[in-house]
């Protein structure tokens, strides 16, 4: 099928969703299926909660990140030393930046401490209250403003896995904080809450 069939339609459905502010009902389910990360195959804590979402809503989720990034990057809102979940800045120039600092301390012989912290389940944990607030304060207004809470509430998800006696699957569960994991809105907003102040 030519792309210009379903250009045309999801251009003007996440022009009108923008424009109104809203983020549609039907976009806010997601199958929750476990990904594996290692140790104890046996031990539910090694694996991750993988999102699978609509492929309209990870469209739609790119165009409002799109918009959402450009605004804390034109109004220098995000940190410069913010290296995950950015676009050519990577937890291996963080890497780079800690190793130079601390070669150069060593060098001329300062005494070198570091704290280091663990998020678990960083993705789950946020409060949709403060991060609202705290969009506002960054300055996201209007419809743009208005189009968080509706993508923020009334989401549900349901747990799916395959065994060797068939599929389980698990009722459907309203998500009260966080957002979902491998969406493409998730990380930008996880970085407003939780590093920005």
């Amino acid at each position: 099928m030519p792309s210009h069939f379903i250009n045309s339609p999801l251009n003007y459905i996440c022009n009108r969703t923008l424009f109104k502010g809203v983020f549609p009902d039907r976009l806010k389910y997601a199958i929750i299926r476990p990904l594996f990360k290692n140790g104890n195959k046996n031990d539910m804590s090694n694996y991750r909660p993988l999102s699978i979402l609509t492929s309209f809503s990870k469209i739609f989720e790119k165009v409002v990140q799109t918009r959402l990034l450009k605004h804390l990057t034109d109004h220098n809102i995000l940190s410069k030393e913010q290296y995950g979940f950015r676009t050519k800045l990577k937890t291996d120039n963080a890497t780079y930046q800690l190793t130079n600092k601390i070669l150069n301390a060593l060098n001329n012989n300062l005494l070198i401490g570091g704290i280091f912290c663990d998020l678990e389940k960083a993705f789950d944990c946020f409060n949709h209250k403060i991060l609202l607030s705290k969009l506002e304060f960054y300055g996201i207004t209007g419809n743009h403003y208005k189009l968080y809470k509706p993508y923020l509430t009334n989401r549900y998800k349901k747990s799916f896995l395959y065994n060797k006696n068939g599929n389980i699957t698990s009722t459907w569960a309203k998500i009260e904080h966080g957002v979902h994991q491998v969406s493409f809105l998730g990380p930008l907003l996880f970085l407003i809450y939780k590093w920005l102040t």
